[in-house]
């Protein structure tokens, strides 16, 4: 029988604890954990979007903590908290939410939930992300929230600089607009556009700016005036219900006036609205972050690794899309963050600091994205903007064009 000393006993739990040591993992450092506030919308009027939407970017918060937040030993906890889209319940649930979590960044959803923070969150020294494009009425400086994407109007002068290339000659481009004083974002994106227009006639020729109500029911003698104007596009940034009244109105005048639709009210909504992909062949879509076609692209093979290696349930569309540019726009502008000041002591006064620190290049986004450069002059990029145009082909969404320049919108 062997015996040990208690020198040699000691030895031995030494090996055995080395031995072990070895076998399992170890823990590279203490995992740090920060709260996200998500502002979401599962029983208004994006009900039927928000589980697509909601969970693209919770998928992505969970992919950053098993992949990047592992290595850098940080984790982001999130929470939904059901808004209606209404501006009212966000103020309400705002005080309950920031006791709750003290979140470091609020990720947002829509128009509610900037009426509501605005004034708020600069006091409470929060951040709010967003997934849409931006508004005029919020090009304020020392913004405390942030959109990836310029004003729709950015986007819509950017199309129309690419449609007119793509036509050719030196003529202006006559365009059309439909819009809707219903809603301040509505009249918003005419705005700008119609000021565009204004300051470059050598480039567009607005002939008529349309306001209807949200949900009309006929529009044909309005798009008999855009047929016979001549428009070479009508441009529609509102809602699927005025896309599809226009395009009944001109299918009925015999018209073939193409329409340029924002992500909101795309190509695949505003295609289903109208009973198929089909009815919309030859239209467009033009937005700052991907296109969500078949094209083998960055965007698409990152989406496709979320549903393979990480239970992404989702398809790939556009409202898919928007969820994941926006986590990853967040995970993005945190990692700067912690890269900045690293991993302890996060607040979001420092995460709205490392948002003007350091540009998000394209290839951080895999694609959904162009490069980010924030300035405490807008609450978007001002530089460096770009849309991406999709439109149906053969009853398919493809791309027909990446990356297109936008031009120098000014402020109105």
């Amino acid at each position: 029988m062997t015996r040990f000393t208690p020198r040699g006993l000691k030895g031995l739990i030494a090996a055995g604890a080395i031995a072990l040591a070895t076998a399992l993992p170890i823990k590279a450092q203490a995992e740090v954990t920060y709260n996200l506030a998500l502002l979401s919308d599962f029983s208004g009027p994006y009900a039927d979007i928000m589980p697509v939407l909601g969970g693209a970017r919770e998928n992505v918060f969970d992919w950053w903590n098993a992949t990047r937040g592992a290595e850098l030993g940080v984790r982001l906890n999130y929470k939904n908290y059901e808004t209606r889209y209404d501006a009212a319940q966000v103020a309400s649930l705002w005080p309950g939410i920031k006791s709750e979590l003290a979140p470091i960044a609020v990720v947002g959803l829509g128009g509610p939930d900037v009426a509501a923070l605005t004034e708020r969150l600069p006091e409470d020294r929060i951040p709010m992300f967003m997934p849409t494009a931006s508004y005029g009425f919020g090009w304020r400086p020392d913004a405390w929230i942030f959109n990836p994407r310029p004003t729709y109007s950015h986007e819509s002068a950017g199309f129309l600089t690419w449609l007119r290339e793509k036509r050719g000659g030196d003529a202006p481009i006559k365009v059309a607009i439909m819009a809707s004083e219903a809603s301040p974002a509505y009249v918003d994106m005419a705005r700008g556009l119609e000021l565009y227009a204004e300051e470059h006639p050598d480039e567009i020729d607005l002939v008529e700016v349309i306001y209807t109500e949200v949900q009309p029911t006929d529009l044909t003698a309005q798009m008999r005036r855009v047929a016979r104007s001549g428009a070479e596009a009508l441009i529609i940034q509102t809602n699927t219900s005025i896309v599809v009244a226009a395009k009944r109105g001109l299918q009925a005048n015999g018209a073939n006036v193409p329409i340029m639709m924002s992500s909101h009210n795309g190509l695949p909504a505003s295609g289903n609205a109208l009973g198929g992909l089909s009815q919309l062949e030859g239209d467009y879509e033009a937005y700052g972050m991907a296109i969500a076609a078949d094209e083998d692209t960055p965007a698409r093979r990152f989406y496709q690794s979320l549903v393979d290696d990480h239970g992404l349930k989702a398809p790939w569309n556009v409202v898919t899309a928007m969820g994941i540019a926006q986590g990853l726009f967040v995970v993005n502008v945190i990692e700067n963050a912690i890269a900045e000041n690293g991993a302890e002591g996060l607040t979001g006064e420092k995460v709205r600091e490392a948002l003007f620190a350091s540009p998000i290049p394209t290839e951080a986004t895999h694609g959904f994205l162009p490069t980010l450069n924030f300035t405490p002059e807008a609450p978007f990029p001002l530089e460096g903007l770009k849309v991406n145009v999709g439109t149906v082909r053969d009853g398919r969404i493809v791309i027909e064009a990446i990356g297109v320049d936008v031009p120098d919108v000014k402020k109105w």
